[in-house]
């Protein structure tokens, strides 16, 4: 996935997403110490800690999304630390007390062994002791296949609108959802620009990632079915993992 490419239309998708932010917030000010923000985007979750005081690197490997976080902490007066790298090969002198990998960040390694040589690194990256939490949405998808519009539309200045349509394919044998997204724009006087963008996504089930907390070297997880806790059900979204280094 290139994000360069995405960025303008991720941050309109999901710069007013907030389910997750005061899970990170707690988790973070619970750490008592820097943090390292593992897909960061463009500064949203990022942000949102350093507003409460909390030490915070967000690693991001689009130079286009650190981009934008960096003209967001302008605008706000923030002092935010990015820098560009991936998961499985970033390099930092910091250890941090917390590693923290937001709104499934970790679906962007595709097989066992990028899974593993990131988790490997992000351990490595901690203190002794450290701790990790990540979400991970539960694998429930739409009509494959077709396209759909699913309430996504943004009006921009002069009076444009762009509406956002998709298209899932799915690979069961490898795990994978591919989205395709078509975003029209159509300025007041009927023109319509077209945008595509790939995003391929790698889905986990719960037990598999026990399985690859644990061989990296980390706790058996705590996994809850909500940012607010309580169990994995049937009706869980979301998959919330948290660990500590195994030392």
């Amino acid at each position: 996935m290139n994000y360069d490419d995405f960025a303008d239309l991720y941050d309109h998708q999901y710069g007013v997403y907030r389910d997750d932010l005061h899970f990170y917030a707690g988790v973070a000010e619970r750490a008592g110490g820097p943090v390292l923000e593992v897909g960061a985007g463009t500064g949203r979750v990022t942000a949102f800690l350093a507003r409460r005081g909390v030490p915070v690197v967000g690693l991001e490997p689009s130079a286009r999304m650190i981009e934008r976080g960096r003209a967001r902490a302008q605008e706000e007066g923030l002092d935010l630390t990015f820098v560009q790298g991936g998961a499985q090969d970033f390099a930092l002198e910091e250890r941090f007390a917390l590693v923290i990998a937001p709104f499934n960040a970790l679906m962007h390694l595709y097989t066992p062994n990028e899974q593993l040589a990131a988790l490997e690194n992000l351990r490595a990256h901690l203190r002794p002791g450290g701790a990790l939490a990540f979400d991970l949405y539960v694998p429930r998808y739409g009509e494959m296949n077709t396209v759909r519009h699913e309430g996504e539309t943004f009006y921009g200045q002069g009076g444009s609108r762009t509406d956002v349509f998709l298209v899932q394919r799915h690979d069961r044998p490898r795990q994978h959802v591919t989205t395709e997204y078509h975003a029209d724009t159509t300025a007041p006087d009927g023109t319509l620009r077209r945008r595509h963008y790939t995003l391929t996504q790698r889905y986990y089930t719960r037990f598999e990632m026990e399985w690859l907390l644990r061989h990296a070297g980390f706790e058996a997880p705590r996994v809850t079915g909500s940012f607010q806790g309580g169990p994995l059900t049937d009706a869980s979204e979301v998959m919330v993992f948290q660990t500590r280094r195994r030392d």
